[in-house]
């Protein structure tokens, strides 16, 4: 996971192409090219399809068979998420139905809150929950996650109850998430992926220690908000399960190892239900990196120089 860089294979051409065949010829239509699709990103994947068939191979002990069959379902499953994702931000939501388990948690939030989630499944759908709760949410995105694409999906975007807040080098994001929770907004981000340089701490997950940021959780305690884990994930081609742990409050304390064990009870919550998810539905996890590679330790917190 060391190796990613907050970008994934993809541009504002595809997307276009995505909703104009989604406009024009159908989401059944879009599946069906996709499965053609898939065995191009199958071929060409390199690094990728090592990552994802380990995973397969030794963590979930499938045979090689199963394993590489296992990829190219994952493949288009993830074909099929990303163009549900953008109907769905597109406007097209008549298309598809949802159950939510644990939306009472979310609707404790009125104050304002976080949610973190993972690359599983489509955790964009929560925005159609929040709509129904009248809570606007702002999804965080890495600066590299392509500008382009936040534009060109802000044109399309049919409820101008989602917002994307862009990090930023400069930290000037801060100040749009500070004003987000003032205004008691909803915060959407990840929680399993990390750039070098970021803190971390290792976590049991899947039988080996990962790696996870403690980036969303620190922003929890710094503006004093709650943080449910959430995860979206597919049951059917247009049938989708939401669900929202109960509200965790990670306490802010000025006494550093305090500090860092309540991140690590805040970030156990988190894994457990993320393996939990994870076991449950394997060919949604779309991870193409060695998850399990730690890197260089860095203190988790740095003591301030007198």
């Amino acid at each position: 996971m060391s190796s990613w860089e907050g970008k994934t294979r993809g541009g504002v051409l595809g997307y276009k192409i995505f909703v104009w065949t989604l406009k024009y010829l159908g989401l059944r239509f879009a599946y069906f090219l996709l499965s053609f699709v898939v065995l191009y990103f199958l071929i060409t994947s390199g690094r990728a399809f090592l990552a994802i068939f380990n995973f397969y191979h030794k963590m979930m002990k499938y045979n090689r068979l199963k394993a590489f069959f296992s990829i190219y379902m994952n493949y288009f499953m993830f074909g099929q998420i990303l163009l549900d994702k953008i109907a769905m931000l597109a406007g097209f939501q008549q298309k598809f139905t949802f159950d939510f388990e644990g939306e009472e948690f979310l609707r404790e939030m009125k104050d304002g809150g976080l949610l973190v989630s993972a690359h599983v499944g489509n955790w964009e759908i929560a925005g159609q929950l929040l709509n129904r709760l009248e809570k606007r949410i702002n999804i965080i995105m890495f600066d590299a996650e392509h500008q382009q694409i936040k534009g060109y999906l802000s044109d399309v975007l049919s409820s101008r109850n989602v917002n994307f807040i862009v990090i930023r080098d400069d930290f000037s994001h801060l100040v749009e998430i500070k004003q987000a929770l003032a205004n008691k907004e909803i915060i959407a981000m990840h929680g399993d992926r990390y750039i070098a340089g970021n803190k971390t701490v290792n976590l049991d997950f899947m039988g080996q220690k990962a790696a996870f940021p403690i980036g969303p959780v620190n922003l929890a305690a710094k503006f004093r908000v709650p943080v449910s884990f959430v995860f979206a994930v597919k049951e059917n081609i247009s049938h989708y399960h939401f669900y929202a742990t109960p509200l965790h409050c990670v306490k802010f304390t000025t006494n550093l190892k305090q500090r860092e064990e309540n991140f690590r009870e805040a970030l156990g919550v988190y894994t457990a239900k993320f393996e939990e998810i994870v076991h449950k539905y394997p060919q949604q996890w779309f991870n193409y990196y060695d998850f399990w590679k730690l890197p260089e330790p860095l203190p988790l917190i740095h003591e301030p120089k007198s």
